[in-house]
Protein backbone atom coordinates (compact mmCIF):
# COMPACT_ATOMS: atom_id res chain seq x y z
CA UNK A 1 0.00 0.00 0.00
CA UNK A 2 3.02 2.01 0.77
CA UNK A 3 4.49 1.28 -2.12
CA UNK A 4 1.34 2.14 -4.09
CA UNK A 5 1.19 5.68 -2.71
CA UNK A 6 4.51 6.26 -3.23
CA UNK A 7 4.45 5.53 -7.05
CA UNK A 8 1.35 7.83 -7.34
CA UNK A 9 3.32 10.75 -5.90
CA UNK A 10 6.19 9.83 -7.74
CA UNK A 11 4.10 9.70 -10.63
CA UNK A 12 2.38 12.80 -10.23
CA UNK A 13 5.25 15.25 -9.35
CA UNK A 14 7.02 13.85 -12.32
CA UNK A 15 3.41 15.19 -14.27
CA UNK A 16 3.60 18.64 -12.52
CA UNK A 17 6.93 19.35 -12.77
CA UNK A 18 9.00 16.94 -15.33
CA UNK A 19 12.48 18.08 -16.38
CA UNK A 20 13.16 21.32 -17.68
CA UNK A 21 14.41 21.68 -21.37
CA UNK A 22 15.68 24.93 -22.77
CA UNK A 23 14.58 27.28 -25.34
CA UNK A 24 13.92 26.04 -28.58
CA UNK A 25 15.89 27.54 -31.33
CA UNK A 26 12.87 27.12 -33.97
CA UNK A 27 10.42 28.54 -31.26
CA UNK A 28 12.54 31.87 -30.52
CA UNK A 29 12.83 32.71 -34.19
CA UNK A 30 10.79 35.52 -35.42
CA UNK A 31 8.77 35.43 -38.57
CA UNK A 32 6.62 37.81 -40.27
CA UNK A 33 4.66 37.82 -43.75
CA UNK A 34 6.05 40.83 -44.27
CA UNK A 35 9.50 42.27 -44.40
CA UNK A 36 10.15 45.50 -42.54
CA UNK A 37 11.77 48.33 -44.77
CA UNK A 38 15.20 48.80 -43.49
CA UNK A 39 18.32 51.36 -44.48
CA UNK A 40 19.47 50.31 -48.10
CA UNK A 41 23.41 49.84 -46.59
CA UNK A 42 21.76 47.16 -44.33
CA UNK A 43 20.41 44.93 -46.65
CA UNK A 44 22.61 41.38 -46.86
CA UNK A 45 25.02 43.33 -44.48
CA UNK A 46 24.58 42.46 -40.66
CA UNK A 47 26.89 39.60 -39.28
CA UNK A 48 26.59 38.30 -35.89
CA UNK A 49 29.71 38.02 -33.57
CA UNK A 50 28.60 36.34 -30.61
CA UNK A 51 25.88 36.21 -27.91
CA UNK A 52 26.76 36.11 -23.98
CA UNK A 53 24.84 35.91 -21.12
CA UNK A 54 22.74 33.10 -21.76
CA UNK A 55 22.55 29.97 -20.02
CA UNK A 56 22.78 25.73 -20.60
CA UNK A 57 19.43 24.45 -19.01
CA UNK A 58 19.84 22.08 -16.15
CA UNK A 59 17.08 19.63 -16.49
CA UNK A 60 17.08 19.20 -12.91
CA UNK A 61 16.21 22.67 -12.42
CA UNK A 62 14.66 25.62 -14.72
CA UNK A 63 14.38 26.00 -18.18
CA UNK A 64 16.99 28.88 -19.61
CA UNK A 65 17.94 30.55 -23.03
CA UNK A 66 21.45 29.28 -24.32
CA UNK A 67 23.75 31.60 -26.31
CA UNK A 68 23.83 29.10 -29.04
CA UNK A 69 19.60 29.24 -29.08
CA UNK A 70 19.78 32.93 -29.13
CA UNK A 71 22.18 33.27 -31.65
CA UNK A 72 20.41 30.65 -34.28
CA UNK A 73 17.08 32.57 -34.04
CA UNK A 74 18.40 36.16 -34.23
CA UNK A 75 20.29 35.02 -37.77
CA UNK A 76 17.04 33.10 -38.94
CA UNK A 77 15.47 35.99 -37.67
CA UNK A 78 17.94 38.77 -39.54
CA UNK A 79 17.76 36.10 -42.61
CA UNK A 80 14.13 35.90 -42.78
CA UNK A 81 14.22 39.90 -42.96
CA UNK A 82 16.65 40.04 -45.45
CA UNK A 83 19.11 41.13 -43.10
CA UNK A 84 22.50 38.33 -42.25
CA UNK A 85 25.25 37.88 -43.94
CA UNK A 86 28.25 36.00 -43.12
CA UNK A 87 30.71 38.99 -43.65
CA UNK A 88 28.64 41.84 -43.37
CA UNK A 89 29.96 45.42 -43.18
CA UNK A 90 27.59 45.97 -40.15
CA UNK A 91 29.02 43.41 -37.02
CA UNK A 92 25.49 42.73 -34.21
CA UNK A 93 26.87 42.20 -31.18
CA UNK A 94 24.57 40.54 -28.62
CA UNK A 95 24.68 40.45 -24.50
CA UNK A 96 21.71 39.28 -22.68
CA UNK A 97 21.89 41.23 -19.20
CA UNK A 98 19.18 39.47 -17.81
CA UNK A 99 16.40 36.75 -17.88
CA UNK A 100 13.89 37.39 -14.94
CA UNK A 101 11.61 34.55 -14.48
CA UNK A 102 9.55 32.77 -11.34
CA UNK A 103 10.16 29.45 -9.84
CA UNK A 104 6.78 28.78 -9.38
CA UNK A 105 3.31 30.02 -10.31
CA UNK A 106 0.36 29.84 -12.48
CA UNK A 107 0.95 32.54 -15.18
CA UNK A 108 4.64 32.51 -15.48
CA UNK A 109 6.12 35.80 -16.99
CA UNK A 110 9.65 36.02 -18.34
CA UNK A 111 10.93 39.02 -19.10
CA UNK A 112 14.37 39.49 -21.35
CA UNK A 113 17.06 42.27 -21.70
CA UNK A 114 19.35 41.90 -24.38
CA UNK A 115 21.52 44.93 -25.48
CA UNK A 116 22.29 45.11 -29.57
CA UNK A 117 25.01 46.79 -30.47
CA UNK A 118 25.65 46.76 -33.95
CA UNK A 119 29.47 48.40 -35.20
CA UNK A 120 30.41 49.99 -38.07
CA UNK A 121 33.61 47.47 -39.21
CA UNK A 122 34.83 49.83 -41.48
CA UNK A 123 34.45 53.13 -39.07
CA UNK A 124 34.84 50.88 -35.92
CA UNK A 125 31.94 53.44 -35.27
CA UNK A 126 28.89 52.25 -32.91
CA UNK A 127 25.63 52.60 -35.20
CA UNK A 128 23.11 51.15 -32.97
CA UNK A 129 23.32 50.67 -28.94
CA UNK A 130 20.26 50.00 -26.84
CA UNK A 131 18.55 47.73 -24.33
CA UNK A 132 15.47 45.77 -25.65
CA UNK A 133 13.54 44.79 -23.01
CA UNK A 134 10.36 41.96 -23.62
CA UNK A 135 7.87 40.26 -21.22
CA UNK A 136 5.95 37.44 -22.11
CA UNK A 137 3.15 35.63 -19.70
CA UNK A 138 2.47 31.95 -20.34
CA UNK A 139 -0.69 30.19 -18.65
CA UNK A 140 -1.87 27.12 -17.28
CA UNK A 141 -4.11 27.29 -20.82
CA UNK A 142 -0.67 27.21 -22.51
CA UNK A 143 0.64 24.13 -20.48
CA UNK A 144 -0.64 22.27 -17.73
CA UNK A 145 2.99 21.38 -16.88
CA UNK A 146 4.83 23.95 -14.94
CA UNK A 147 8.34 23.70 -16.64
CA UNK A 148 7.02 23.18 -20.00
CA UNK A 149 4.77 26.99 -19.06
CA UNK A 150 8.32 28.23 -18.44
CA UNK A 151 9.88 26.96 -21.29
CA UNK A 152 7.09 28.75 -23.26
CA UNK A 153 7.68 32.36 -21.44
CA UNK A 154 11.51 31.68 -22.05
CA UNK A 155 10.73 31.59 -25.64
CA UNK A 156 8.07 33.92 -26.30
CA UNK A 157 9.82 36.77 -24.78
CA UNK A 158 12.98 36.05 -26.31
CA UNK A 159 11.16 35.99 -29.52
CA UNK A 160 9.18 39.75 -28.55
CA UNK A 161 12.71 40.89 -27.59
CA UNK A 162 14.32 39.55 -31.32
CA UNK A 163 11.19 41.30 -32.77
CA UNK A 164 11.37 44.37 -30.55
CA UNK A 165 14.63 44.80 -31.67
CA UNK A 166 14.38 44.47 -35.34
CA UNK A 167 11.42 47.15 -34.89
CA UNK A 168 14.00 49.21 -33.66
CA UNK A 169 16.71 48.83 -36.52
CA UNK A 170 13.83 49.57 -39.37
CA UNK A 171 13.86 52.96 -38.18
CA UNK A 172 17.50 53.64 -37.67
CA UNK A 173 18.46 55.57 -40.73
CA UNK A 174 22.25 55.81 -42.04
CA UNK A 175 23.53 58.23 -44.36
CA UNK A 176 27.33 59.25 -45.67
CA UNK A 177 28.15 60.88 -42.90
CA UNK A 178 25.07 60.87 -40.28
CA UNK A 179 23.65 57.69 -38.12
CA UNK A 180 20.51 58.57 -36.66
CA UNK A 181 17.25 56.70 -34.89
CA UNK A 182 13.54 57.98 -36.53
CA UNK A 183 11.81 59.20 -32.74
Amino acid sequence: MKLIKLLIVLAATTYLFGCASGAKQENITYQSMQKAKYAQELNKNVALDTVSGGRETNPMWTSEISNQSFLGALRNSLSNQGLYSDKGRYNLQVAMVGVDKPLVGFDMTVTTRVRYTLVDTKTNQKVFEELVVAPHTATVGDAFVAVTRLRLANEGSAKKNIENFLRRLAQLKIEPQQVSLVK
